[in-house]
């Protein structure tokens, strides 16, 4: 039998089948003996061929084999330096939830996960959630973070789900498709599915007010049907993001206005840092990108992923108001 992973624990997996029967699943032990180097070899979205166990008292299942991956996404194994964590896979559109204080997203932070994205072939639309809430100063810092990405080419959304504001438009992009949202904790990722749908009763939790971050929700990334023909995948807030399987020079390309340019620097290997005649920083200079982008890819290309959360906002507030001036 065939049927797509809804949720996952860590140890048991619930399969939606093609009839619409929920089951539980495990996995066979040589899932993990095949060279996977991901914490888990099984991922929400996955399609999967498990059976059903007779011997069991309860009906639950056992998955024998993963279909082929259209697309997933990964970060950085929390413990495990040399291993990397799936993510969400099969995914056809994700939202990337921003908030400027409440907490705080960092520059930086938008950017790793845009250049994955972009590695994985997944498009991204930047949700800058929790409108209500900004004043004279925060408002145009978020008005400036979304003018950067949108001269780049990223659609941007405003919303606010306890006003109501944009989840019209949120949900005419989600309609027939596989969503993820995504983002720091408390950013709103919960409460922004509650007002898409709100018989889903979600929990959720304030932002601490010790540490202005967001407290953990959603412990484990899971798959819902939406009432309006969509699907999301609602995941575990992201402290951090580090890029995995890249070489350097090949980052340049997953940043977009970069990767316009790339032609016209002299040489063919150029890192866009000490070389001569670089069209990249020919551009930095003349404001033509911005120095907030090029910041965030020296950072990865210099492999900087321990502590940049936090150390990396100051340097972001820098680069913003150098290229406003």
């Amino acid at each position: 039998m065939t049927g797509i992973v809804y949720k996952s624990t860590g140890s048991w997996y619930t399969v939606k089948s093609e009839t619409g029967d929920f089951i539980e699943c495990r996995i066979k032990g040589k899932f993990r003996m095949k060279g996977i180097k991901s914490t888990n070899p099984i991922a929400v979205g996955d399609v999967v061929d498990y059976e059903i166990d007779e011997n069991s008292d309860s009906v639950t299942g056992t998955i024998h084999n993963i279909h082929d991956r259209k697309n997933y996404i990964v970060r950085k194994s929390v413990n495990l330096s040399h291993q990397i964590h799936i993510i969400a896979s099969n995914i056809d559109r994700v939202f990337l939830l921003v908030t400027v204080n409440n907490p705080p997203t960092t520059f930086n932070f938008i950017d790793r996960f845009l250049v994955t994205a972009e590695a994985y072939g997944i498009e991204t639309v930047l949700v800058f959630n929790k409108i209500d809430t900004l004043d004279d100063t925060t408002l145009d810092e978020q008005l400036y973070m979304q003018h950067v990405y949108q001269e780049i080419g990223y659609q941007c959304l405003r919303v606010s789900s306890t006003e109501m504001k944009g989840i019209e438009a949120l949900k005419a992009l989600m309609i027939n498709k596989v969503s993820m949202f995504s983002g720091h904790s408390g950013v709103g990722k919960s409460t922004l599915v509650n007002a898409l749908e709100p018989a889903l009763h979600l929990k959720t939790k304030n932002i601490s007010e010790a540490s202005k971050q967001g407290q953990h929700t959603t412990t484990f990334a899971e798959m819902y049907d939406l009432s309006f023909g969509a699907k999301i995948i609602d995941t575990p807030g992201i402290k951090g993001f580090g890029i995995v399987d890249m070489e350097k020079e090949e980052i340049g390309g997953y940043f977009p206005e970069f990767f316009k340019l790339k032609d016209q620097c002299k040489f063919n290997n150029c890192l866009h840092k000490e070389e001569p005649h670089c069209a990249i920083k020919a551009a930095l200079e003349k404001d033509e990108i911005a120095w907030s982008r090029y910041n965030s890819y020296l950072k990865i290309l210099e492999g900087d992923d321990e502590h940049y959360r936090t150390d990396i906002y100051n340097e972001d507030r820098i680069a913003s108001d150098k290229t406003r001036d």
